[in-house]
């Protein structure tokens, strides 16, 4: 009898980078994170990973937020 070795992870994977944790936040802040790449996330990363980088970008997006209006606020009150 031929046992058949179980796979706990694809040969594939690996623990994604940088950059890969940032698409993949962003993605997933305008809602256009695929199924596959939601689940790929979900299998090779860390959770910590993404929930720094997202806190990181959500800060960021608030604070250009913050400042468009108050320069577009700014411009009106100057002209």
């Amino acid at each position: 009898m031929s046992e058949q070795p179980t796979e706990t992870n694809p040969p594939n994977s690996k623990k994604p980078g940088l950059f890969a944790v940032v698409q993949s936040v962003l993605a997933a802040m305008f809602g256009v994170q695929s199924e596959q790449k939601r689940q790929q996330d979900f299998e090779q990363g860390s959770a910590p990973e993404y929930i720094f980088i997202g806190i990181i970008a959500v800060v960021i997006f608030v604070l250009s937020i913050i400042w468009f209006v108050n320069s577009t606020i700014a411009s009106y009150q100057a002209g």
